[in-house]
C-alpha cells in the first residue's frame, strides 16, 4: 500500500488514512472467511486423529480458528502501520478500536505462550543435564524423598502468605494508628448537638455554605439546567472562628455518612503510608455513599498541613505581605498588649486575627499523634527524603479527580469480556438491534463532596488542590467583631439561667464590647463559669458581677489578690488614669472598655479599648493620637509627682516602636505646627518652626527607648529608621510632640484625672459603661497651646 505522497497523522479528512483502514478491514475479513472454511478440516483432526469426543473437538477447534486468526492480524500489524483517522468517520474509528483491541489480545497470550514455551525447554534440559552429571536419584535425595513439582508447588502457594504475614507484622500498626485518624460518621451513629443556627458570627460565611450544601443535597434539577455541582469547599480563617463548629452542624443538617480525618493524620513514618491513607479515606466514604443512597462528606480539618505548596513551587512560601503592622511589631502575652508590661490592650482587626493565631499556635504545640510522634522522630521528615513529602497531596488529588469514575471491578470485567469477544472474530457486535457486547460502565453514582479547614493564608496552600473542580469554593471565616459578639452571647446566654437585667439591649451590647478577642468558645466558658460562681454561693442565677468576675478568670487567670502601698496604689491608679484620659480625648474612633488596678501577671493594671468599626487602614492623626494613649501615663506621673517611674518601660518601648514605624513604613512626620505671633518675613517663621521642631525632638530623644534588649527595636524597619539620623530625628519629633499633647492635655485637666483615679482605688476595676459613663462626666478639655511660650514647654 505504497504511495508516493506521505499520510499526514493529523489531518481531518485524511482520505489516505481512511483508504489504508478501508482495505485492511477487507484483508481481515478475507483472512477470517479463510480460518472459517478451514475449521472442519481442524475439527476432522481433532475428533479423529486426536481421538477427543465431538464437543471437546468442537470447542478447540474453535479456539483453533480464533488463534489462527488472531495471528493473522498480529502479522498484518508487523508489517502494516496502524492507519490514522483522525477526523475520519466514526464508523471507521470504532472498527478501528476493535481491531486494536483484537491484536492486543492476542499478543499477550501468544507471549504468555512464547514464555511458558522458552522456560519449559530451559526447565526440561536443565532437568536432562541434572539427570546427565548426577544421576536420577539426586532430585529425591534434594527435596527429602518429595515430588520435585509438589514442593516447588508448595513454596509457590507459600510464598505469597509469608510475604503478606510479613508485610503486615511491619507495617500493619502503622496502617492500624493512620486508619484510626479517620472518623466516620452514619446517620444516626452521633448527635453532633450543634445545628446551622448554633453558629453565630459568621453570617456570610453561612449563608454561603448553605447555598453549596442545599445543591449537594438536591441538585438534580441544577444539573439538569446545565450547572456543575461543586465538588469542595474551602473554609479560611483564624483558629476559633467556627470553622470545625460550622462542619459539624452541616453533617448534622445533611443526612448522610460523614468522614473526617485530621491534616495531621496523614503523616506517615515510611514512604507511601500517607497515600495508602488517602486510599483508605476515598475507599471508606465511597463505601459509605454506596450504603446511604449516594452522598457522603469527607472534612478535612487543618488541611493547609497536607495542602501546602509543592516543592517545585515554593512550598509553604508567601508572597510577602507588604509593611509591618504595628500588631506585628508590638504583641505581648496572651492578651496581644502593646507593652510588655500587658497594660495596653486595643482591639482592632488585625489585633484580633494575630491573638486567634497566637492561641492557636501554643494549643497545638501540646497536641499529640501520630504526625507529631513522626515529626519528633524525623524532625527533618521522612516525607522530605522521599519526594517532599507530597505523596498525600498528590494521592488526594487524584482521589478527587477520580471520584466520579466508573468501579474498579465493573470497568476491568467489562473490558475483559469485550475484548475477548471481539478477539473471537466469529461474534458480531450486535444482531439486528440487539448488542452483543456489555454496554459501556457508567461514572459512579456516588457523591463525594470535601471540605477543608485552613488557617494559613491560601496563598500557601497548593493552587492544584484550591482550583476550580477540587476545592474551588472558598468560604472566609472572619475573628468575631463587637456585633458577632453579642450574636454570640444571644446564643449562649440562652442556655444558662441568668439575672432578667443580662437581657436589656444595653447589657448585650457592654457584654459584646468588653470581651475584646473572645472566641465562641471563650463565651461559652465564661457564661458556664458565671453560672459556677453564683452556684457556689447558693443563687441560682448569675448577674452582671459574676460574669466579670467569670471573664477575670478566663483572660489572665485569678487576680492575684496583693494589696498595694497607699502610695503606690494611687500611684498606679493615676498612671491607668493618664492612659483612659488620652484616649477618650485623642482616640475619636476607639471606646474604653476597661480599666484595672488589679495585678495579673507582670501587669499592675491595664486600659482596654477597642475600635467601635472596623477598619483597615489609619491616618496619620490617629496614629498620633495612640501615641498620646501611650505616653499619656507617663505625662500623668510627671504631672502629679514631676518625675515618671519604672512602670513606663513598657509604654516608652511601645511610643517608639510606634513612631519609628510611622516615619519608616508609612511615611509619616509630625502634625503641621500653627507658629502664632507676627513675623516680619517667611524665613523668621520657618525658623520658628525650626525651633519648635528641635525642642520636640530633643523631649522625643529624652523618651525614645535605645537599650535595645529584643522586642521590634531589633528588627527592621524599627532598627533601620533609629539608625538613620534623618528618620531618627523625625521618630524623636513624634514622640515629643505626642507627649507635649499628653502632658498639655493631663495639666489641663488635673481633677479629672485625680478622680477617674479614685474610683479606680475604690472599685479596683471598671467595666464597658461604667468606663465611659465616668470618662464623659469629667467634660475633658483640650487646652489652646501657643508652642513660643516657655510655660507650655513640659519637663521631662
Amino acid at each position: 500500500m505504497a504511495s508516493d505522497e506521505p499520510v499526514r497523522l493529523f489531518a481531518p479528512g485524511n482520505t489516505g488514512s481512511s483508504g489504508l483502514a478501508r482495505d485492511l478491514r477487507k484483508l481481515t475479513r478475507a483472512a477470517t472467511i479463510v480460518a472459517v472454511f478451514t475449521s472442519p478440516a481442524a475439527f476432522v483432526w481433532f475428533h479423529s486423529h486426536a481421538g477427543l469426543s465431538v464437543p471437546w473437538a468442537l470447542l478447540w477447534t474453535f479456539v483453533e480458528v480464533i488463534a489462527f486468526r488472531g495471528l493473522v492480524d498480529i502479522m498484518f500489524r508487523w508489517f502494516i502501520p496502524w492507519p490514522s483517522l483522525f477526523g475520519a468517520d466514526k464508523a471507521l474509528q470504532q472498527e478501528d478500536v476493535i481491531a486494536r483491541r483484537r491484536v492486543w489480545f492476542w499478543r499477550f497470550w501468544y507471549r504468555l505462550a512464547v514464555w511458558i514455551v522458552v522456560l519449559g525447554v530451559i526447565g526440561y534440559l536443565i532437568y536432562q543435564a541434572s539427570l546427565w552429571a548426577f544421576g536420577d536419584s539426586w532430585l529425591s535425595n534434594a527435596f527429602g524423598g518429595q515430588s520435585p513439582a509438589a514442593v516447588l508447588i508448595g513454596l509457590a502457594l507459600q510464598m505469597p502468605i509469608l510475604f503478606l504475614a510479613n508485610f503486615l507484622i511491619f507495617f500493619g500498626p502503622f496502617l492500624l494508628m493512620a486508619s484510626s485518624q479517620i472518623r466516620s460518621y452514619e446517620p444516626g451513629d452521633a448527635d453532633w448537638g450543634v445545628n446551622l443556627d448554633d453558629v453565630r458570627g459568621q453570617a456570610e460565611a453561612k449563608e454561603e455554605v448553605r447555598r453549596v450544601v442545599t445543591l449537594w443535597q438536591s441538585g438534580e434539577a441544577f444539573e439538569q439546567a446545565g450547572g456543575k455541582r461543586e465538588r469542595g469547599l474551602l473554609m479560611l480563617g483564624a483558629p476559633g472562628t467556627g470553622k470545625t463548629m460550622l462542619s459539624k452542624a452541616i453533617a448534622t443538617g445533611f443526612n448522610c455518612p460523614f468522614v473526617s480525618i485530621p491534616g495531621s493524620g496523614f503523616a506517615g513514618m515510611f514512604l507511601g503510608m500517607d497515600a495508602i491513607t488517602v486510599r483508605l479515606l476515598a475507599r471508606r466514604a465511597k463505601k459509605l455513599a454506596r450504603k446511604w443512597g449516594g452522598q457522603c462528606i469527607v472534612f478535612i480539618d487543618e488541611i493547609d498541613a497536607v495542602g501546602m505548596r509543592r516543592a517545585s513551587l515554593g512550598a509553604g512560601m508567601v508572597a510577602n505581605p507588604g509593611p509591618a503592622t504595628m500588631e506585628d511589631l508590638c504583641f505581648y502575652g496572651r492578651d496581644g498588649a502593646l507593652t510588655p508590661t500587658g497594660d495596653l490592650i486595643l482591639e482592632t482587626r488585625r489585633w484580633r486575627e494575630r491573638l486567634f493565631t497566637e492561641r492557636y499556635e501554643a494549643t497545638r504545640e501540646g497536641r499529640s499523634g501520630l504526625g507529631s510522634l513522626v515529626r519528633a522522630a524525623f524532625p527533618g521528615g521522612m516525607g522530605g527524603m522521599f519526594g517532599g513529602g507530597q505523596l498525600a497531596l498528590n494521592q488526594l488529588l487524584v482521589v478527587m479527580d477520580g471520584i466520579g469514575e466508573p468501579r474498579f471491578m465493573r470497568k476491568t470485567a467489562t473490558n475483559k469480556l469485550n475484548s475477548f469477544l471481539d478477539a473471537t472474530y466469529v461474534i458480531p457486535q450486535r444482531i439486528g438491534r440487539m448488542k452483543l457486547r456489555l454496554p459501556k460502565p457508567r461514572p459512579a453514582r456516588e457523591q463525594i463532596y470535601f471540605i477543608g479547614a485552613c488557617n494559613a493564608p491560601i496563598e500557601a496552600l497548593d493552587p492544584a488542590l484550591i482550583r476550580p473542580g477540587r476545592m474551588g469554593r472558598h468560604v472566609w471565616f472572619r475573628t468575631p467583631t463587637k456585633d458577632d459578639r453579642k450574636d454570640i452571647f444571644d446564643l449562649y446566654l440562652a442556655r444558662v439561667d441568668h439575672d432578667d437585667d443580662l437581657d436589656s439591649a444595653k447589657r448585650r451590647d457592654e457584654l459584646a464590647r468588653i470581651t475584646n478577642g473572645y472566641s465562641p468558645a471563650m463565651v461559652e466558658q465564661v457564661c458556664s463559669m458565671a453560672l459556677t460562681h453564683a452556684h457556689y454561693e447558693g443563687r441560682a442565677f448569675f448577674s452582671w458581677d459574676d460574669i466579670v468576675e467569670a471573664m477575670t478568670t478566663v483572660e489572665s487567670g485569678t487576680a492575684v489578690n496583693v494589696e498595694y502601698i497607699p502610695e503606690e496604689t494611687r500611684a498606679v491608679a493615676i498612671h491607668e488614669a493618664g492612659h483612659a484620659v488620652a484616649s477618650h480625648v485623642y482616640m475619636k474612633g476607639v471606646e474604653s472598655t476597661r480599666i484595672s488596678i488589679r495585678k495579673r501577671g507582670q501587669s499592675l493594671g491595664h486600659h482596654q479599648a477597642l475600635e467601635k468599626e472596623e477598619r483597615f487602614s489609619s491616618w496619620r492623626h490617629e496614629e498620633m493620637g495612640r501615641l498620646v494613649w501611650t505616653l499619656g501615663a507617663m505625662a500623668a506621673e510627671h504631672v502629679f509627682y514631676q518625675e515618671n517611674s519604672t512602670g513606663v518601660g513598657g509604654d516608652v518601648m511601645s511610643a517608639t516602636a510606634r513612631a519609628a514605624w510611622m516615619v519608616g513604613s508609612c511615611a509619616m512626620g509630625p502634625e503641621p505646627i500653627d507658629v502664632n505671633g507676627s513675623y516680619d518675613t517667611e524665613e523668621e517663621r520657618e525658623e520658628a518652626r525650626d525651633r519648635i521642631l528641635k525642642r520636640f525632638e530633643r523631649i522625643g530623644l529624652q523618651i525614645m527607648r535605645q537599650s535595645g534588649g529584643g522586642g521590634p527595636l531589633d528588627v527592621d524597619p524599627i532598627a533601620g529608621v533609629l539608625s538613620e539620623r534623618g528618620k531618627r530625628a523625625t521618630a524623636a519629633q513624634l514622640l515629643g510632640q505626642a507627649y507635649v499633647a499628653a502632658h498639655v492635655l493631663i495639666e489641663a485637666n488635673r481633677e479629672g484625672v485625680e478622680r477617674v483615679a479614685a474610683v479606680l482605688v475604690e472599685r479596683r476595676e471598671l467595666h464597658g459603661d461604667e468606663v465611659v459613663e465616668l470618662l464623659d462626666s469629667l467634660d475633658l478639655k483640650v487646652p489652646e497651646v501657643d508652642l513660643l511660650e516657655e510655660s507650655s514647654w513640659p519637663m521631662v
